[in-house]
């Protein structure tokens, strides 16, 4: 009864918000530009064209707006495709004008326009605008927009308005993207959940397969332009993450000419280096870069307090581990690209990326253990942890578009492989007992290949409906080569035999795809999307010399409806509704033993199953006196979820692997706001649910459910100080995170920076600091089972004080634009957070 009733408090709770908002809304008037009457009227006009410029070519991304003749203001709008076309649904009776702008063209009205409510449908036809040959001599101009948008089916985080961020990486980025919470180690959740799939201007990568949180430290926050965050895709996406989509789109040069811009950051952590150029001329474009991140001084502390317990509850032994924690890593990033349009309809596109990592760790740690047999124990022992990989991206994709706007046609590959060393050494310094094997070490190399080709067909049947079909196949080969050696010191290290100790693990998964969505114009301000993709996987896993693991073969069928009204032009509310499933990745399936903790052993289960996940979201969004606001409700039910299961090895070890016997359950609301006044631009917002999990096990002894809520909430604010100098600030908190046998207490980062603009915008230099306040952030994880208790307790010390800066150089004007590039998008595999890897520990 208890949750019947904590659902219905929250249902309730988002109903009540929204009516109030309509209520605040209708006491204070119609929004600017919109009269009481048109207020109280959905229309029922549809104005639609196609811009192009004097060359007849696509304009994407112009603006078209739709002004009040009688106020002059503007009361609706949207922005062209990537073919330059656009349709406004649904506008009211009045007389209106029609105005399209762009950056380096001149602004074009058209009109007037008059709308009855008879259903009026106007096609403009095509409007040419003008570039007005501006030079822009050694500077881009960027049109200034909102922080955060709100768009049919994802919301969109303008990540280059943001300046706290410069000098940092991904994980600074993805702290201020609503809806997303990203702990201390670079883990990302999207309302709870990290069965996410993160993707890199539309593609996937070997690199974030393997860890998203790894991928993240690598990806300069500087070059981020926008962050997408999709929490119900179409059935055009992969059936992968049940969480949702996030999209890291990178900033590019659309305009015509060359330019080089550089982006460097120093602090007490860590330092950056980043170059980029750019040239684009005619049909063809090019562009190269590449990106350096070294982190130093990076030091922590580690507690661990466990108990374990026999069957009837009384004490076996106790352990006491503390380490004094020093990491450094060394990031980075190189990319080429090149695309050319060989006519109007055929278009090419080429890209190479290449990353490289290397991460070190070294802990210096004290233990003290109590046990029935041994008594007292005590040693000290030196942990070293060398973390190194290298990615390639290889992607050649082929765009053919046709005379009838919107058909299109798309051929998509994509190469992605991701070799990765990860080693470590474990030597016992002191002991006050005489023990075998005082050196441990274990090496672990993992190579991760996928090939991935993909076909799609977008075809308008009319002005009202569209249609998309496509197939997709996606094959993977993973091996893990791994060798666990022992000996009384690093000279005398021997190889231990056994399945899951030294050998070599080889996994290959093939995925076949098939997808077909419509979008309908059902008129009357209603929209729906909907569709269906089935994926058939096989798998083959096998040891060296032993036989093939039974692991069957098996189909999806995954099913998404998006539907929306639209109540008035500012004010929408949406439905959705979508199956997913969630693969295990090979950090789940990774059977090679993970003992760099001798007390906590963890080993992958290759026979794991994918998780199934149904999710339900309604919400609305408004428009009030220049300020936007969005609530949304959901839940989300998963069964078969994946489960971390633990156990005891002898007195004082802890073994735990995975199992597919957890049923997870959310119910939640998420409100986000984002508005300017004055000189003083806000965003924040606030992410609650409520967490229901449950293994499902019937033996009391192995049982383990727990449920609570989960808050977390964010702040941006930006003052304009001067024309140059700028301040910024940002904060973020989360509360305790509910977890199958315990608990994580929260935290909280915040960040202040101060900007000064260079002449012309061509660059600018700051300082910054972060969590300034205090020397460290503490975090305690707790574990409780009937046969083990488990307190962690991790502090980093994250205070830092930077300095950045950036410059740009270059002529560039405006021409031609650039087409919209369809990428391959493997929305796929569960990442287990952290630090780990797919093949390694």
């Amino acid at each position: 009864m208890k949750k019947i009733n904590i659902k219905l408090l929250i249902t309730l709770s988002a109903i009540f918000t929204m009516l109030a908002l309509d209520n605040v809304q209708a006491q204070n008037g119609p929004p600017p530009g919109v009269t009481q009457r048109q207020q109280e009227k959905v229309g029922y006009g549809k104005i639609s064209g196609t811009i192009l410029d004097e060359n007849q070519e696509p304009v994407p991304y112009a603006a078209i707006s739709i002004v009040d003749q009688k106020s002059n203001r503007i009361v609706d709008g949207t922005v062209a495709d990537d073919k330059g076309s656009f349709v406004i649904r649904d506008i009211v009776e009045g007389t209106y004008t029609l105005s399209v702008t762009f950056i380096g063209f001149q602004t074009l009205e058209k009109g007037p326009f008059e709308i009855t409510g008879k259903g009026e449908s106007y096609d403009v036809g095509t409007l040419n605008i003008t570039s007005v040959s501006t030079q822009l001599d050694e500077v881009v101009v960027e049109g200034e927009r909102e922080l955060i948008e709100d768009k049919v089916d994802r919301i969109v985080y303008n990540a280059d308005q943001d300046k706290t961020t410069m000098g940092g990486d991904a994980t600074d980025v993805l702290r201020r993207v609503p809806l997303l919470t990203v702990d201390l180690d670079g883990n990302v959740s999207l309302r709870g959940s990290s069965n996410i799939k993160v993707l890199i201007d539309g593609r996937p990568s070997t690199i974030t397969a393997s860890s998203i949180a790894d991928a993240l430290k690598q990806i300069p926050a500087d070059q981020i332009k926008t962050v997408e965050v999709i929490t119900s895709p179409s059935a055009r996406y992969d059936a992968e993450g049940t969480g949702g989509i996030i999209n890291i789109i990178t900033k590019k040069n659309d305009l015509q000419g060359g330019s080089l811009s550089v982006n460097s950051s120093a602090g007490l952590r860590g330092s950056s280096l980043g170059l980029n150029a750019s040239y684009r001329t005619g049909r063809l474009g090019l562009s190269l870069g590449g990106y350096g991140r070294a982190g130093y001084n990076v030091v922590g502390e580690f507690e661990n307090e466990q108990t374990t317990k026999d069957e009837f509850g009384s004490i076996v032994s106790t352990t006491s581990q503390f380490a004094d924690t020093r990491n450094n890593y060394l990031f980075g990033r190189y990319n080429f690209g090149a695309d050319y349009a060989f006519n109007k309809y055929n278009w090419v596109g080429a890209s190479v990326n290449l990353g490289i990592r290397n991460f070190s760790s070294n802990q210096d740690g004290r233990l003290t253990q109590t046990n029935n047999s041994m008594g007292l124990r005590s040693s000290t022992e030196d942990v070293g942890i060398d973390n190194l990989g290298n990615q390639v991206d290889v992607s050649l994709n082929y765009l053919r578009t046709f005379e009838e706007k919107g058909k299109e046609i798309s051929l998509l590959t994509l190469y992605s492989q991701n070799k990765q060393t990860n080693d470590f050494d474990i030597a016992t310094l002191q002991s006050s007992e005489p023990i075998d094997n005082a050196f441990i070490r274990n090496n672990n190399d993992s190579y991760n290949k996928e090939f991935t080709i993909q076909l799609d067909y977008v075809e308008p049947i009319n002005d009202k409906i569209i249609v998309e079909m496509g197939a997709k196949n996606i094959m993977r080969d993973v091996t893990s080569d791994f060798l666990y050696l022992v000996g009384d010191d690093e000279n005398s290290l021997t190889p231990v035999e056994g399945v899951n100790l030294s050998n070599n693990f080889d996994y290959v998964q093939n995925v076949l795809a098939g997808y077909l969505s419509g979008t309908f114009d059902l008129g009357k301000g209603y929209t729906l999307m909907a569709g269906g993709r089935y994926e058939y996987t096989t798998i083959a896993a096998n040891f060296s010399d032993e036989a093939d693991l039974e692991i069957p073969d098996y189909g999806t069928f995954v099913p998404s409806i998006n539907f929306s009204k639209k109540l008035t032009p500012l004010k929408t509310v949406k439905f959705a509704y979508n199956r997913r499933i969630q693969r295990p990745s090979l950090r789940f399936l990774n059977p090679n033993i993970d003992a760099s903790n001798p007390l906590n052993i963890s080993q992958g289960n290759p026979t794991l199953d994918p998780e199934f996940t149904d999710n339900f979201e309604v919400s609305y969004s408004t428009f009030k006196k220049g300020t936007s606001i969005n609530i949304s409700a959901f839940w989300r039910n998963t069964t078969g979820s994946i489960q971390q299961v633990r156990e005891t090895i002898g007195q004082d070890t802890i073994f735990s692997t995975f199992q597919n016997i957890g049923q997870e359950d959310a119910l939640g609301v998420s409100i986000f706001a984002n508005g300017k006044i004055g000189k003083l631009q806000l965003s924040g917002g606030i992410d609650s649910y409520y967490a229901m999990l449950d293994n499902n096990l019937e033996d009391p002894l192995f049982n383990a459910s727990n449920e609570g809520f989960v808050v977390s909430g964010r702040l941006f604010g930006s003052y304009e100080l001067t024309e140059q100098w700028a301040l910024q600030f940002f904060g973020f908190i989360r509360g305790r995170q509910v977890q199958l046998q315990g608990y994580q207490t929260g935290y909280y980062v915040y960040s202040l920076s101060l900007n000064r603009m260079f002449k012309e915008k061509r660059g600018s230099v700051g300082i910054g600091a972060e969590n300034f306040l205090n020397n460290g952030m503490k975090m305690t994880s707790e574990v409780t089972t009937p046969f083990v208790d488990q307190f962690n307790t991790n502090i980093m010390r994250n205070m830092n004080f930077k300095v950045n800066f950036s410059y740009r150089i270059g002529k560039l004007t405006t021409g031609q634009t650039r087409r919209r590039q369809r990428k391959v998008e493997n929305n796929d595999l569960k990442d287990g957070g952290g630090n780990q890897d797919m093949m390694n520990n």
